[in-house]
């Protein structure tokens, strides 16, 4: 999961404004669709009881385009102590457009919506050798530097056969690989150079290795169809990363196994799992009841509790009422476990949540 576009809510303390908005707006709406967005929304932030100058922040911002205006047909807005801290754009319009204020940014619905971000090695290939990009996010605690595409070169010997040539790439996407974090490759070049590389490459990597069978070395050849099988390999890393994470949950619920990591579920020992650190990776889905149920939060990440009497010994006097979901997805993002987000009902936690713990 993307967690470091989060940092900046995470680790700031609120009330705040959390903001799902439908920009899709037609040349013929009438008046201006933009004025009309952020006045309503604007309103429903101050009914909710947001300060003015939050309010104010919100509303400059919904004012204002983002890049180009068909690229994105939703955006989400997370606001704080009349300063705008996070605007990022969503890959459509939310189902449901809202405004809320509360203690905690609703980043939950966020994390739905973009969804996880494997990390994915696209190797463009040539005689001369190969150009690396790195796609999507490492797990938390690895080290790649920063998210993204990272581009690097490669360049094979000269005076190397065709299969000489070959082994050298393959050595390169090897390294490459390893130091990345990623968990797929894409090699995309002409048909005889990918298919030299891929039965190069050392089984266990071969096996993680798809082609593209659109497009050359250079970013334009062919680059919508190459994008297209990029993104159904990452697609399918997704997938298969969500039903692994899934599989380790079920796995972990039952007694006394000592041999796989063990997790719980349930709003008062998730919270107790919270408070010690001791989640690994959190589970949400959308569509559970625990997700939506009130507890109790503090300015700090470690301060939430099922009562609000329990907050004084955390050292937190005004304790103020949350969503569960978006108050353990506050903790475990700051205590470094991983977020997953498990849209399938039949694979979810039972109520939505769920942990595997350290």
């Amino acid at each position: 999961m993307r967690l470091s576009l989060l940092q900046p809510v995470i680790d700031r303390p609120g009330p705040w404004a959390s903001v799902y908005a439908d920009v899709t707006h037609d040349a013929g709406d009438a008046g201006n669709p933009q004025e009309l967005t952020a006045s309503a929304t604007t309103a429903q932030l101050f009914a909710l009881g947001a300060d003015e100058a939050t309010c104010g922040a919100v509303h400059e911002a919904l004012l204002t385009r983002r890049g180009d205006p068909g690229a994105h047909a939703g955006r989400a807005l997370f606001a704080a102590h009349g300063a705008l801290v996070l605007d990022t754009p969503l890959p459509g319009p939310p189902a449901v457009p809202f405004a809320a204020w509360g203690p905690v940014p609703r980043v939950t619905p966020l994390l739905a919506a973009i969804g996880d971000d494997p990390v994915c090695l696209v190797v463009r290939l040539s005689r001369a050798g190969a150009d690396f990009a790195v796609l999507g996010e490492p797990a938390t605690g690895t080290d790649r530097g920063a998210p993204g595409e990272r581009p690097a070169h490669f360049r094979a010997a000269a005076d190397h056969n065709g299969a000489r040539r070959a082994e050298e790439i393959a050595d390169a996407v090897r390294r490459e690989f390893e130091s990345s974090g990623a968990e797929a490759v894409v090699l995309v070049g002409e048909e005889g150079e990918r298919r030299r590389v891929h039965g190069a490459l050392p089984e266990p990597l071969r096996a993680l290795t798809y082609e593209s069978e659109h497009g050359g070395r250079t970013p334009d050849d062919g680059n919508d169809l190459v994008e297209r099988d990029i993104a159904q390999v990452r697609a399918a890393q997704e997938s298969d990363h969500i039903a692994q994470v899934a599989d380790r949950f079920r796995a972990g619920a039952g007694p006394g196994r000592k041999d796989v990591p063990h997790s719980t579920a349930g709003i008062p020992a998730l919270i107790e799992a919270a408070r010690e650190h001791r989640i690994d990776t959190l589970l949400v889905s959308p569509h559970g009841a625990d997700g939506a149920r009130q507890v109790w939060v503090g300015s700090d990440a470690d301060q939430l509790a099922v009562r609000g009497m329990e907050l004084p010994q955390l050292g937190e006097l005004r304790p103020a009422a949350a969503r569960a979901d978006d108050a353990l997805v506050r903790s475990a993002a700051a205590h470094g476990a991983d977020i997953v987000v498990v849209l399938d009902p039949e694979r979810a936690p039972a109520g939505g949540l769920g942990a595997i713990l350290r």
